[in-house]
């Protein structure tokens, strides 16, 4: 009898232990998604630079290959090669074509090298149009990304 008493007190201690341990788990449950919400929304308001001052918005990715950063660019020139250039997020040399991209973001590639260049994309479609030859749209994504010809 004494046995069957303690094994009953044990079980009550036992189902309280695991009731409160599923309350506990429930309620972080609901604390680590907003946790993680909230992570994603820091990471994420992190990972954008806004950069320049100016009446026109637009996007500017750079992708290297191996990191891709994004930011949001203000400005009040007419073409993208002039924000950029004025923002020292791109370098390169003038010729009877236009500006010739080497060094985006502080990443310079040498076609001469390894085949690699700086693509530009309006949208995430080719260029038609060098940079320095583009005019800027607002909310329009312009992004130069490393690929190998």
């Amino acid at each position: 009898m004494k046995t069957s008493y303690l094994k009953s007190k044990i079980t009550l201690v036992v189902s309280i232990m695991l009731i409160a341990a599923m309350a506990i788990t429930f309620s972080a449950c609901g604390t680590a998604e907003e946790t993680a919400v909230s992570s994603v929304t820091e990471t994420v308001s992190q990972t954008v630079k806004e950069l320049g001052k100016g009446a026109t918005q637009f996007t500017f990715i750079v992708n290297d290959g191996e990191n891709e950063t994004e930011f949001l660019i203000n400005t009040d020139k007419k073409t993208v090669g002039e924000a950029l250039l004025d923002l020292k997020l791109i370098a390169g040399d003038q010729s009877e074509y236009g500006l010739y991209v080497k060094t985006v973001n502080g990443v310079t590639v040498d076609y001469d090298k390894d085949k690699a260049y700086w693509a530009f994309y309006i949208d995430g479609e080719y260029a038609q149009t060098g940079v320095d030859a583009t005019q800027i749209e607002a909310g329009k994504t312009y992004t130069f990304k490393v690929e190998k010809g």
